[in-house]
């Protein structure tokens, strides 16, 4: 047998598991029967690929596992325009006569994008380009920094919940501001979350650009954006199952109407644990991921990506 082979490309083979690799191979073998069938010009693609097909889409495969360890952030992140709000809003948000709207609480995550991406440029990627003789953190390991920080935004979430029901108003079901504990504790979990954002989703776009062929750049693109969206679906789908085990008899659950009558600190306290656990996993991923070199990468970007990655 043969290879139907494309030389316009040039990529460094990926390492995939042999069982899968040989399965994809098959793609590409010339059979006796597509000989004939060339020879006919009767060859359809759909029966035949070239090795670059071939390689392309096993470069796609190696990503996916990278691409779901990122869903379970995408959930964390969802909670900042939908519980955080909610939390917010049975908290003190008076300043004197002022009234602080909850959702306007999502400006220090954007200020802490901001400041973060300052830090991380001018700051941290030298100081960690000096002190590890590097050219500075790699996509892969700023995602996993953005992981660690969405645990301790959950961490941090839950404390505040924890100490608003401490100081929760007695007998006040549906009155506005149920708890004594001004709305600035929650300062610190926004902007984690926002110096979680600047580690992963900018880690994760350049990643998944740069590790994808050319022709299939907005496929990395696009996996970003699935990644956020099915982020938003999960968390919906987590808080169902999470009322429908937790609401039983008269318990209303732990996130009812009601937030003095619930306990959201637990689904915070969850949510750290799951991601705790999927940064586990992500770890062990990454650790197995092997960068792919692409005809054009320059040898600065490839020593960044891998520095023991000869070519």
């Amino acid at each position: 047998m043969h290879f139907l082979s494309n030389n316009h490309r040039n990529i460094t083979r990926p390492v995939l598991s042999n069982t899968v690799a040989w399965f994809l191979d098959k793609a590409a073998f010339i059979t006796s029967e597509n000989l004939k069938q060339m020879e006919e010009n009767k060859c359809s693609p759909w029966c035949l690929s070239t090795v670059t097909q071939v390689e392309e889409v096993k470069c796609i495969l190696r990503l996916l596992p990278i691409w779901l360890c990122t869903i379970l952030y995408s959930v964390v992140f969802a909670q900042m325009a939908s519980l955080f709000v909610e939390q917010g809003d049975a908290m003190d948000t008076r300043i004197s006569a002022f009234h602080i709207p909850p959702a306007s609480m999502s400006t220090f995550d954007i200020l802490s994008v901001a400041a973060f991406i300052f830090i991380y440029r001018r700051v941290l990627d030298p100081l960690v380009a000096r002190t590890m003789k590097s050219k500075g953190l790699t996509e892969l390991q700023r995602m996993g920094i953005g992981l660690v920080l969405a645990i301790m935004a959950m961490v941090s979430a839950g404390l505040v919940e924890h100490f608003r029901l401490k100081y929760a108003i007695e007998d006040c079901n549906d009155c506005e501001g149920s708890s004594s504990l001004s709305i600035f504790w929650q300062v610190p979990q926004y902007v984690l979350v926002g110096a979680s954002e600047v580690f992963m989703y900018v880690g994760q776009l350049e990643f998944f650009n740069r590790q994808t062929p050319d022709g299939l750049k907005s496929f990395g693109s696009a996996l970003c954006m699935t990644s956020i969206s099915l982020g938003n679906y999960v968390s919906s789908l987590l808080v169902a199952i999470v009322m429908k085990i937790s609401a039983r008899g008269e318990m209303p659950g732990w996130i009812p109407g009601n937030l003095n009558k619930g306990h959201l600190d637990r689904f915070y306290f969850l949510l750290a644990a799951l991601t705790t656990a999927d940064l586990v996993i992500y770890l062990a991923i990454a650790k197995w991921y092997k960068y792919v070199k692409f005809q054009g990468d320059t040898q600065k970007d490839i020593n960044k990506q891998d520095p023991q990655l000869q070519v």
